[in-house]
């Protein structure tokens, strides 16, 4: 296939005004500019961008009434893109994120035209020091973040999705808000054959944060887990799954609050609607175990 037709989306809830302008800017200096940029504000008003900063083209800015979580805004950020109907892959990138490098969008281009079957492509993300946590690295255990690769998963803060795997498999699960949309989402592309490749050559630079600075951080994050499993899971492997993700919280979180918070999400999982069924095949389940990181942990 020929070169493809890339978008940026962002989505913010107005609170980072100047991170957004700097994402932004740093988006205007690709050597490669984008064909549309999006930006979704999530329960917010936007600024008029073209007035204040020197970007390639217009921006299209989407105001939700409310805050739909990150899922939910990148779904709109997609809707209007498909409206114009003239892309071929989103990349989305944190609000307090930052491309380093002018030439991640050219490289994002040149790894989907060289594989037709290549479906996500995970950004590496570093802080300001070029430290990137074990948690951003798409691999069990201490894993080089600088080693690039097929993999199971890919990371919300930066990444390429191409528009139609989305067509084939659907968008961002809206429901979950916050929490595990990014492995609901992995595990369906790799169900429906497509590869996610983790490319560290694509940095964003990103604040060194914990997601338990968000304060619905533990009862979503048990909630969706259990969501995810009855979801994507064959039956004999959720209560695997679950039973690993009991005993890994229990070994990790001292705080009594803390895991408060998340058994009662947990409960909320179990009781709660979970949304459609489509558990991935055992094939996929091989297939992810064969990547290094089979479906129960």
């Amino acid at each position: 296939m020929g070169a493809p037709r890339i978008a940026v989306a962002v989505v913010t809830m107005g609170n980072r005004p100047a991170e957004v302008d700097a994402l932004l800017e740093s988006v205007a200096k690709q050597d490669v500019p984008p064909e549309r940029i999006v930006v979704v504000g999530n329960g917010c008003p936007l600024p008029d961008f073209a007035r204040r900063l020197s970007l390639p083209g217009e921006v299209t800015a989407v105001e939700l009434d409310e805050n739909l979580g990150c899922p939910g805004g990148r779904n709109a950020a997609l809707a209007r893109l498909r409206e114009f109907g003239d892309i071929d892959v989103v990349v989305d990138l944190d609000d307090d994120g930052l491309l380093v490098d002018a030439d991640v969008l050219r490289r994002v281009g040149e790894l989907y035209a060289a594989d037709e079957r290549l479906g996500i492509v995970g950004f590496r993300i570093a802080d300001e020091l070029g430290e990137t946590q074990q948690r951003h690295v798409p691999r069990v255990g201490n894993s080089d973040p600088l080693r690039g690769g097929y993999v199971t998963g890919f990371l919300g803060g930066g990444h390429a999705l191409r528009m139609a795997m989305l067509d084939e498999v659907g968008d961002w699960p809206a429901e979950f808000f916050f929490a595990h949309e990014e492995t609901d989402l992995a595990w369906r592309a790799a169900d429906a054959g497509w590869r996610i490749l983790y490319a560290p050559e694509l940095l964003l630079r990103h604040p060194k944060t914990s997601p338990a600075r968000h304060a619905i951080y533990y009862r979503v994050n048990a909630r969706n887990r259990v969501w995810l499993a009855r979801r994507r899971l064959p039956l004999a492997l959720v209560p695997v799954h679950l039973g690993v993700w009991v005993l890994l919280t229990l070994a990790r979180n001292r705080s009594g609050a803390g895991l408060r918070a998340w058994f009662g999400g947990f409960v909320e999982g179990v009781r709660e609607p979970a949304g459609e069924r489509r558990p991935m095949r055992w094939r996929t389940v091989w297939r992810l175990t064969r990547l290094g990181r089979p479906p129960v942990i």
